[in-house]
């Protein structure tokens, strides 16, 4: 099956502008897309097969042969080669910037056909994992993924990442820590968990390294915002990575929901930068943390 691929444009709002009007402008556009499947969103349901930008915003639609009448000099145009071309995708519920902070520092499972491919991953980032910082899977994964159909044991993490402290997390339900996340954490048989969580324990009474939510996430989100922070500049490079990576699955515009431990505005340091340096790919609402 051909794969589908789509061409987003992150300037908003195809919904606004009206099919064939390049009569309405003189002026050149700044970007024209031709050979496309210009999906308009309007009523109509229009499928257009040219797409004008000027001044970020769309000014025309229409056939190849009409658009390309907005072409000037300083045009940038792009063949899609018939590709469909929609509207940036809004998320109304992420963590936006927890997850640029650590982006570049994380280890992603998505996609991970087998517990034993994913375990040898675990191994090779311990290898390359620098000195004070962790080895850390933040989400992104089910155990359902993988072809043994079953979550990972605290043993087969230890010995893959031996004593590089390390923090694997499963939704809000459960995560593991080393041995040496343990101790890096200050975590013993005396720590107390938040009420409605637990820390689990062998028959020996000794910690296995297994953090329950049962039901209450308040023993995962410490970890989560606890875990050593990038340098401004890392954060900074890491959160735009992050949304970049979003803008390949065709987010264009997010909602970052708060929580997690995290503070404003030192942990919005990444987000903030880029957006005074006109370096966003994602635009974004956010919550100041109203719990604080």
């Amino acid at each position: 099956m051909k794969k589908l691929l789509y061409l987003i444009i992150t300037t908003l709002l195809i919904v606004s502008c009206k099919e064939n009007n390049s009569s309405e402008s003189s002026d050149s556009a700044d970007l024209i897309v031709t050979n496309a499947k210009v999906v308009v969103m309007d009523n109509a349901r229009t499928i257009a097969e040219a797409i004008a930008v000027k001044d970020g915003k769309v000014s025309s639609t229409g056939t190849s042969e009409e658009v390309l009448k907005l072409k000037g000099d300083n045009t940038e145009t792009i063949d899609a080669n018939g590709r469909t071309l929609i509207p940036g995708l809004n998320d109304s519920h992420l963590h936006l910037t927890r997850g640029g902070r650590f982006f570049n520092a994380e280890l992603r499972w998505d996609g991970v056909k087998s517990l034993k491919r994913a375990l040898e991953m675990l191994k090779e980032q311990a290898a390359r994992t620098p000195k004070g910082q962790w080895v850390r899977v933040i989400g992104g994964w089910s155990p359902y993924q993988f072809e043994e159909n079953r979550f990972p044991t605290v043993e087969e993490i230890n010995e893959a990442t031996g004593d590089v402290p390390t923090f694997v997390l499963s939704l809000y339900s459960r995560g593991w820590l080393n041995k040496a996340g343990l101790e890096a954490m200050n975590i013993d048989e005396n720590t107390k968990a938040p009420e409605g969580s637990r820390f689990e324990k062998g028959p020996d009474g000794k910690l296995t390294g297994v953090l329950l939510a049962e039901p209450n996430p308040g023993i995962l989100y410490p970890r989560i915002g606890g875990l050593p922070p990038l340098s401004q500049d890392e954060m900074v490079n890491s959160t735009k990575h992050f949304y970049k990576e979003l803008n390949k699955f065709g987010l264009t515009s997010g909602v970052d929901a708060g929580g997690g431990g995290h503070k404003f505005p030192k942990d919005y340091v990444g987000t903030k930068a880029l957006a005074e340096d006109g370096d966003m790919s994602m635009r974004i609402s956010y919550y100041l943390f109203p719990q604080n």
